[in-house]
Order: structure tokens, then C-alpha cells, then sequence
């Protein structure tokens, strides 16, 4: 499956019929995190992150799984 995230000079482009609901997605734009989630009534929201050092470490998330184990991580302070 496509991954339902890009990015260009223009910012990102969402393919929303390709997300599952209930799954965090990411991709990075301008130095920011951007963090798309769509939910169970098929509502997406966005959400964006500036904060330098953590952008660096989901730059470094390979799968999505992963970006919720940092954010579960972040939010008990382990990181």
C-alpha cells in the first residue's frame, strides 16, 4: 500500500481513502513534524510539531509503529 503522506514545495498532499483509521501518520515539512490522524467517523486531524529535537528523532522513525512507541516514550519522559 502507498503511504498516504507526501511532501513538495508546496506541502503535503494527503490521500485520505488510503489512511486506516485509528493509525498515527507522519512525514516531515520545513523542519516540522507533521502528524496526520484520521478517526473512527473518518475525520482527520493534524497536528505539528516544531519543537527541534524531537523533529530529529521522528526524522529517524522508520514505521509508523515506531512513531507511537516515541510518542508513548515522550510522554513518560524517557526521552
Amino acid at each position: 500500500m502507498d503511504y498516504p503522506l507526501s511532501v513538495d514545495e508546496n506541502g503535503v498532499n494527503l490521500k485520505p481513502e488510503k489512511m486506516e483509521r485509528e493509525k498515527l501518520y507522519h512525514c516531515i515539512f520545513k523542519n516540522k513534524a507533521m502528524l496526520i490522524f484520521k478517526d473512527s467517523q473518518d475525520v482527520l486531524n493534524c497536528y505539528e510539531i516544531e519543537e527541534a529535537d524531537l523533529v530529529e528523532q521522528i526524522k529517524k522513525i522508520d514505521n509508523d509503529d515506531d512513531l507511537e512507541k516515541l510518542f508513548e516514550d515522550y510522554l513518560k519522559g524517557n526521552t
